[in-house]
């Protein structure tokens, strides 16, 4: 893969993922368990966590945001295992799958312009997540 774009979800996973996103909407104000939230959509709670390292690195290659930032907005509760993960999915650690990407020449667009465009949530990088990890990018 090239650039910076995201990946788009197959049709059939959007409905399953809507429905943890309602989910999440109606039950913002209690803590929710990722088993809880697999059961709701029907899938895998292995896939959950594989489409926040997919989300983490399309942040890592495009935004100026740092790693606990990006862990916090994919949703991570702490960097160790927000790391752990990385490097079980993709193979490295994700300040050296930044670093391998940086050295490419990749454009990174500024954090604050990505904060006031509203493409991410400030809240997710400051305390507990505001329901709202999934927006696109």
């Amino acid at each position: 893969m090239t650039g910076t774009a995201t990946r788009a979800a197959p049709v059939e996973l959007l409905r399953h993922l809507r429905r943890a996103r309602d989910h999440i909407d109606g039950h913002y104000v209690t803590a929710l368990e990722l088993d809880q939230l697999a059961r709701v959509a029907g899938i895998s709670k292995f896939h959950f966590a594989r489409s926040r390292v997919e989300r983490a690195q399309d942040l890592l290659r495009a935004a100026n945001l740092t790693v606990t930032e990006i862990c916090l907005l994919v949703g991570f509760a702490s960097l160790g295992s927000f790391s752990a993960r990385f490097r079980q999915v993709v193979g490295e650690g994700p300040t050296a799958y930044r670093n391998r990407w940086a050295a490419r020449g990749g454009p990174h667009v500024p954090g604050c312009y990505l904060f006031m465009r509203g493409v991410l949530d400030p809240s997710g990088t400051t305390g507990p997540l505001a329901g709202k990890a999934d927006r696109a990018i």
